[in-house]
C-alpha cells in the first residue's frame, strides 16, 4: 500500500492511503490520524489499511478523491530519528579522488553514518529555504526506509523484518558549511538544514522483484533546473543493503519505531581513465559534478544551486509509473519564504 500525510494545520497532518497509480486517495479516518499512530501499533493498524487501499485500488472506496501532491507533508512531518548513511562508495571515491585522496579501507568493512535532525522534516514541495548562495547548497537524491522497533544487537538479515515502508529524499546539503564543521570532530548541525521526502512512503511488497534483499533496484531520476543531471541504479552498486545500516545504527542502542534510515547519493561508477573519465548515468548531487569536473579538467566549472533553482527527484517502476512521486523543490532565501 502507499501513504501519505496531507496537511491539515497541524504539526503532524492527516494520514491518507493513496492508490497504486497516484491518482485517488482516502482519509484513513476511523484507522487512524497519522503515520507514527500505525508505526506504533502495526499489526492491528495496517491490515484495515491495507483493506482501505485494495477498495481504493479497485476503484469502490466511496469517499475517494484526486490525489494532489502539493497537499502533502513528509510522510513522517517529523520522526523519532533520521539517521543516514553512504553505501554507494563511487559517491566517496570520487569526491575522495577529486582531491588526490584514497579511499579508507574501513569503507568497505562498515557503514558509514550520521544523525541528522528529524524534528522538522520537509514535504516534496517545500521550498528548500537558505540563508545565502554562499553556504554552497547542493540536493543529494536518495532511498530509505522507515523501521518498526528494532532491537539492539539485531542481525543484518533479521534487520529487514523490521522495514515498514521505503522513501525517497532530498538531504539537503550545505558544502561550505560541511569543512569547518567537521574539522571540529563532531558532525553535522548547521551545514544539514531541513530534508525532503517524497509525497508517498510505500510499503515493500508493493516494489515485488525490485526489492531484494534489502535493495531497491531501479533507477532514480533526478532533474536540476528541469534538466535530467542522474539516471543511475538504486542496486548493484550499494555496498551495504538495509539491514546492514539497520544493524549498524541497533549496535548499541534500540531503534523505536518510525526510525528513517537513508542510503545516501545514489551513485554509480564511471569508465576510462583521468581526462577521458565519463560518467554516463550521471550524478545525483552538485559535489559529485564538480569532483567529475576537477578529475576531468582540473578545475571546477559548476557552481551550487542558486535561489530560484529547482531540483526533480522521482523513481518509475517498469510500466513507467511513479512509484512514490516526485520531490520538487525550489530554493529560496529565508527572508523571502
Amino acid at each position: 500500500m502507499k501513504l501519505a500525510t496531507y496537511k491539515d494545520g497541524s504539526r503532524d497532518g492527516q494520514l491518507v492511503v493513496v492508490s497504486r497509480d497516484l491518482s485517488t486517495a482516502h482519509y484513513a479516518t476511523g484507522i487512524a490520524q497519522t503515520l507514527q499512530q500505525v508505526l506504533d501499533d502495526w499489526n492491528f493498524l495496517s491490515p484495515q489499511l491495507q483493506d482501505l487501499s485494495h477498495t481504493l485500488n479497485q476503484g469502490k472506496a466511496r469517499h475517494a478523491f484526486p490525489f494532489d501532491p502539493a497537499m502533502c507533508m513528509a510522510p513522517l512531518p517529523r520522526a523519532y530519528q533520521w539517521l543516514d548513511g553512504s553505501v554507494y562508495l563511487n559517491h566517496a571515491r570520487l569526491v575522495r579522488q577529486a582531491r588526490g585522496a584514497e579511499l579508507p579501507e574501513s569503507y568497505l568493512k562498515e557503514p558509514m553514518m550520521y544523525q541528522g535532525g528529524s524534528d522538522d522534516l520537509s514535504g516534496p514541495q517545500d521550498p528548500i529555504v537558505a540563508v545565502s548562495e554562499a553556504h554552497g547548497i547542493d540536493f543529494e537524491a536518495e532511498i530509505a526506509v522507515v523501521t518498526s522497533d528494532v532491537p539492539m544487537g539485531v542481525d543484518a538479515n533479521q534487520a529487514l523484518d523490521a522495514v515498514r515502508l521505503l522513501m525517497l529524499v532530498n538531504d539537503v546539503s550545505l558544502r561550505h558549511l560541511i569543512p569547518d564543521e567537521l574539522a571540529k570532530g563532531f558532525g553535522f548541525v548547521q551545514s544539514k538544514p531541513a530534508t525532503a521526502f517524497s509525497p508517498v512512503a510505500v510499503t515493500p511488497d508493493e516494489l515485488g522483484e525490485a526489492w531484494t534483499h534489502g535493495r531497491l533496484n531501479l533507477s532514480l531520476q533526478t532533474a536540476w533546473n528541469e534538466r535530467t543531471v542522474g539516471l543511475c541504479d538504486t542496486g548493484p552498486e550499494m555496498q551495504f543493503h538495509f539491514g546492514e545500516l539497520i544493524a549498524h545504527a541497533a549496535k548499541t542502542r534500540r531503534l523505536r519505531a518510525g526510525t528513517i534510515l537513508g542510503s545516501g547519493t545514489v551513485s554509480n561508477q564511471g569508465s576510462g581513465q583521468g581526462a577521458q573519465m565519463s560518467w554516463p548515468k550521471g550524478y545525483h548531487c552538485i559535489a559529485e559534478k564538480r569532483a567529475m569536473d576537477m578529475i576531468q579538467d582540473g578545475q571546477v566549472h559548476t557552481d551550487f544551486m542558486k535561489f530560484g533553482d529547482t531540483v526533480h527527484i522521482e523513481m518509475k517502476g517498469k510500466d513507467g509509473q511513479s512509484i512514490f512521486g516526485a520531490i520538487h523543490q525550489e530554493v529560496r532565501q529565508a527572508n523571502a519564504v
